[in-house]
């Protein structure tokens, strides 16, 4: 007995690599939405996927071996098409990195670079030398001022009084010189006139005795009366006291002379002493003109008209034009890098603008060798960490951008170590 026929649709049989697809019918968007929920690819009885004729629909009577060489052509001509792009940007990558390579190599290697660099400037705190009130100010904010321009004036009124009492005791001592100098020159006539009246006493204490000595013998024969004797005596003993008064004159009169001369040396060291005091008078009273020490632009000024101000009171503070560039570089970076080397500075305020400039010096030290409160290693607990020495750099000067140079900003430095002398 022959079974009954299936009403199953019949199915070709598939051969290896060219399996066919099963005919199934078409579900439309609104039959395959229920499955589409719970994600399901498929449905029984029916295929999942775009309209017949739309794009990507695959016809159910195509083999397997149809559908793969469909699928592989496009992507073979894909492929062909950018296969010659693929190969020249290969190239191009490949030409950047020789290139990169040949430029480490012969420039890169010995290039130390660090942006742990600022511009810094010699600037000076301006202080009065003398206290008072600020009679005026003559700069403003931010401004460049020449050399000896004029900053602040302080009241001089005080200071034009003890120039005029300097000036006074400098007249004073004068008239003390011109005194001393007429009693020097009156003990130097007192002496003439004294040695005059010595020398007249000299003369009569010799005639009187020359006669005592020519009447001796008279009177020893009578020829001379004892009183004519006694009167020659009398007259030797008075000629002998002139001649010690005339002495005794000298001596007063020369130590009159020794007193007038130091009374001008004294009334001259209070000349000098006088002049001395009248240049600090004057001296005060030109400082009272606070000026500029070298040319520079003011910052910081902190003083007003009528402020009251001390010796050494900061009222601004000067910065030269002059700038310079410390790096501090790792110290693994500064075993090639001698004084003269060449420098490229880019100013991070001045993007595209590079300066020019070269190695002065290279500090004696690393930075925490100077630090307030070195760091002591000698402890159980130690971390190496990479010291920086600074390093001072020379900016050669651009007109183009000297202006926007300013003291503190970052800079960029990179220093090329093949070039300089060791010192």
């Amino acid at each position: 007995m022959r079974p009954a026929p299936s009403s199953a649709p019949r199915v070709a049989p598939e051969t290896p690599g060219h399996a066919t697809l099963r005919h199934r019918p078409h579900c439309g968007a609104a039959a395959i939405k229920p499955w589409r929920a719970i994600g399901l690819r498929a449905t029984q009885g029916c295929i999942l996927g775009p309209a017949p004729g739309a794009k990507g629909w695959i016809d159910p009577g195509m083999t397997l071996q149809d559908s793969t060489d469909s699928d592989t052509a496009p992507a073979t001509e894909d492929w062909r098409k950018y296969r010659g792009k693929l190969t020249f940007l290969a190239l191009v990558a490949l030409a950047a990195t020789l290139w990169w390579g040949y430029g480490y190599w012969t420039e890169g290697r010995f290039i130390e670079e660090t942006n742990d660099a600022y511009l810094q400037a010699d600037k000076v705190a301006v202080a009065p030398k003398l206290g008072g009130y600020v009679a005026e100010v003559l700069v403003a904010h931010n401004a460049r001022v020449a050399k000896d321009a004029a900053l602040v004036r302080i009241d001089d009124a005080d200071y034009r009084v003890q120039l005029a009492q300097a000036e006074a005791l400098v007249a004073a001592a004068g008239a003390d010189l011109n005194r001393a100098e007429a009693e020097a020159a009156r003990a130097a006539a007192a002496i003439a006139q004294a040695k005059a009246g010595r020398a007249a006493a000299e003369v009569d204490a010799g005639f009187a005795e020359s006669q005592i000595a020519r009447y001796t013998p008279l009177a020893a024969t009578g020829a001379a009366t004892a009183e004519q004797m006694s009167q020659l005596a009398n007259a030797r003993a008075k000629a002998a006291a002139q001649l010690q008064v005339a002495d005794a004159q000298v001596t007063s009169a020369e130590a009159a002379a020794r007193t007038a001369a130091a009374a001008i040396g004294q009334a001259k060291a209070a000349i000098a002493q006088a002049e001395a005091a009248r240049e600090k008078a004057r001296l005060d009273l030109k400082n009272t003109v606070v000026r500029a020490p070298f040319a520079g632009i003011v910052g910081d000024r902190t003083v007003t008209p009528g402020a009251l101000v001390g010796a050494g009171t900061q009222l601004m503070t000067l910065i030269p034009e002059d700038l310079y560039l410390v790096a501090n570089f790792k110290e693994t970076q500064v075993g090639a890098m001698r004084p003269g080397q060449s420098v490229e500075i880019d100013v991070d305020a001045l993007p595209g603008h590079p300066l020019a400039g070269r190695i002065e010096s290279l500090s004696p030290g690393t930075g925490a060798q100077f630090a307030l409160l070195p760091a002591q290693n000698a402890t159980g607990n130690f971390t190496k960490i990479v010291q920086r020495v600074p390093v001072r750099i020379a900016i050669t000067p651009d007109p183009a951008v000297q202006d926007r140079l300013l003291a503190g900003l970052s800079v960029t430095a990179k220093v090329d170590t093949r070039g300089g002398a060791a010192e």
